[in-house]
Parts: C-alpha cells; structure tokens; sequence
C-alpha cells in the first residue's frame, strides 16, 4: 500500500548523545509525521558540555549518500546542519543546486552548545559563496549572523536590521533567532520577501537545552514538507520547541537531553 508521507532529508552531523544533529532531526521528524532521510557529514563524540572528538565522513561518501536519496525518494524539504568543511559545503551545495524545487533549510552551525567552534573561516565563505544563495530560509542565532555579516554579533536594537541584510545578501528569507539576547522573553525576527515576522516566547530557563537550533530547523522543514507556508513553518516550530524545552530533563546535572514530545497531536490546517 503507497502512502503519501512527506519525506525530509536532514544533511548533518551524528551526535553521540542524541540530543543534536541528525538524532535530534529524526526525533523531530516523528513527531511531525513525516519519514526522515540522513546524509551523515561528520561523527561527533560530544555531549552537552564538550566536543571531544569530530570526525569527517569523506565528501564522496556525504554526496554519494545524497544522490542515492534524492533519487529514490520523493524528498518534499532538505535541511542541512554540521557541515564540516569548505569541501563539504562546496559538494552539497552543488547537488541541491539541481533540486530548487526543493525548499531547503541552512541551519549555519558553527559553533557548538559548548562554545567550541565548529566552522572554519574558509568553510564560512564556502556558505556564503555556495550554499545560503540556495535557501529557502537560514536560521541563524545571533554570533552567527554576526560571522555572516563579517561584524559583531547583533543586538536587541539591531536584530531586525541584520535581518534584513543578511537576506538582501543572500537572496532568501532570513529567521535569525534572539535567544542569545537577555531578558524574560525570546524574539525571532523572520524577515521573507521583504515583510517581517516577530516571533515572542517566554524565556524557559533550563539546563536540558543542547540541540535547540537543530530541533528548530527540523521542525520548520517538517512543516515545509507538509505544505505550510514559512511564516506558519515557523510558529509550528517555535511552539513545538517550546513545548520540548518546558519537558526538558538532564542527567546528573549534564544538560545532556531534552524530552521530544512524539505522542503529542500535530494538526495542520
């Protein structure tokens, strides 16, 4: 019996603990109905609280795994995350190149939950050059799109600003994400085709938040993939990520995991 169940293809790193990359990805595919496809870039040895180890899949093997999905199955949104390289950057974006009936997700990780530094500087201009042009949205946090925009990380004032720019830069529409900003509430400006959407979230403190922008951008290609237009992709998302960090839990005190609510009622209108 053939069911029609939009199919989301997440190109990123292997975390070890689950609680990012492409085991965050898949849990978020559950949740949301739709049957999850992973391009593996790199195996990371990491829990919350430390990278220890980052270890590349070869570039032939990330695009040979690639290729084989795109072309077996009817991938109705892409996400990418960890990218790795330069070379990674500059491979899967000449494959996604020949798919721009695809809407495709750029989580630019570059950094990890830990502080260390995930992207090099030539991986960064490979991003820009190659792969943010390709977007349908990127979602950046704050350092982020300061590294994009080459200048300091934005603030409250100049969030909606660097929005802007980064997707008069790019050619896409820009989610860049507020959490690493004070206060009691969290604000995501969205800014797509010119307009620009504010997201307001109550600020929910807790040590189990390790995978959130992965969490984030899964949920959006998810809500893509089930026709959702991206401003209603995004609060779909936001409500779904709160909901993971107000059943958030650690171990022992790491910050290690959240809880993924994959019983938890999913209406699309």
């Amino acid at each position: 019996m053939t069911h029609a169940i939009p199919v989301v293809l997440t190109i990123a790193g292997s975390d070890c603990s689950a609680g990012a990359g492409i085991q965050a990805d898949l849990k978020t595919f559950q949740h949301f109905r739709v049957h999850g496809l992973t391009a593996v870039t790199c195996v990371v040895s990491e829990t919350a609280n430390i990278v220890r180890a980052v270890h590349p899949v070869p570039v032939a093997v990330v695009c040979d795994q690639i290729s084989l999905l795109l072309e077996s199955f009817p991938v109705a949104a892409v996400k990418t995350g960890m990218l790795v390289s330069a070379a990674h950057v500059r491979a899967v974006a000449e494959i996604l190149r020949n798919y721009p009936q695809i809407p495709l997700v750029v989580d630019p990780v570059m950094i990890a939950s830990a502080g260390t530094p995930l992207l090099s500087t030539d991986a960064l201009a490979a991003y820009r050059e190659y792969l943010l042009p390709l977007a349908r949205v990127i979602t950046p946090n704050l350092p982020e799109a300061g590294a994009l925009l080459g200048e300091p990380e934005p603030n409250e004032d100049s969030q909606e600003s660097a929005g802007r720019r980064l997707a008069e830069a790019f050619g896409t529409a820009v989610l860049l994400k507020g959490g690493h900003l004070s206060g009691d509430e969290c604000v995501d400006v969205l800014v797509d085709g010119g307009r620009v959407h504010r997201f307001t979230a109550a600020r929910i403190v807790t040590a189990g938040s390790h995978g959130t922008g992965c969490t984030l951008s899964a949920a959006i290609a998810a809500a893509l993939a089930c026709g959702e237009t991206l401003p209603r992709a995004v609060k779909i998302a936001k409500d779904y990520l709160g909901e993971t960090l107000r059943r958030a839990y650690d171990f022992r005190g790491l910050g290690a995991g959240r809880v993924h609510v994959l019983n938890q009622s999913t209406t699309f209108p």
